[in-house]
C-alpha cells in the first residue's frame, strides 16, 4: 500500500484546509487509519484516528472541535477538514495505516498572517 497526501498549503489564523490521503495498492481490506503531524522541532504526535468498520473517531485535545477525520470507502481515501486553524497548527500532516504500519510522505499546513 502506497499513501499518498494532498491538500496543504498557506491559511490565514482562523481559516479552514482540507487534507487528503489516498491509499493505492493492496487496498480493500479495512485498517484503522490516523492522521499525525510534526512541527519543526517537536515530536510527530497523533491528530485524529478512525477505526474503519466502527466509523468510530478519537481526537487529540487540540484537534477536538476543530478538526473532523472521515474516509471515502469507493476512493480509498481519509480526509482531514480542519476548521479555525491556528499558528501553533503549522506542521507537516502525516497520515498512518494502522493496520499496516505505512506511513505518507507527508503535507505542509502553515498557518501564518
Amino acid at each position: 500500500v502506497q499513501l499518498v497526501e494532498s491538500g496543504g498549503g498557506l491559511v490565514e489564523p482562523g481559516g479552514s484546509l482540507r487534507v487528503s490521503c489516498a491509499a493505492s495498492g493492496a487496498t480493500g481490506s479495512t485498517y484503522t487509519m490516523s492522521w499525525f503531524r510534526q512541527a519543526p522541532g517537536k515530536e510527530r504526535e497523533g491528530v485524529a484516528v478512525i477505526y474503519t468498520g466502527a466509523d468510530s473517531t478519537y481526537y487529540a485535545e487540540s484537534a477536538k472541535g476543530r478538526f473532523t477525520i472521515s474516509q471515502d470507502y469507493a476512493r480509498n481515501t481519509v480526509y482531514l477538514e480542519m476548521n479555525s486553524l491556528r499558528p501553533e497548527d503549522t506542521a507537516v500532516y502525516y497520515c498512518f495505516d494502522v493496520g499496516l504500519g505505512v506511513w505518507g510522505q507527508g503535507t505542509q499546513v502553515t498557518v501564518s498572517s
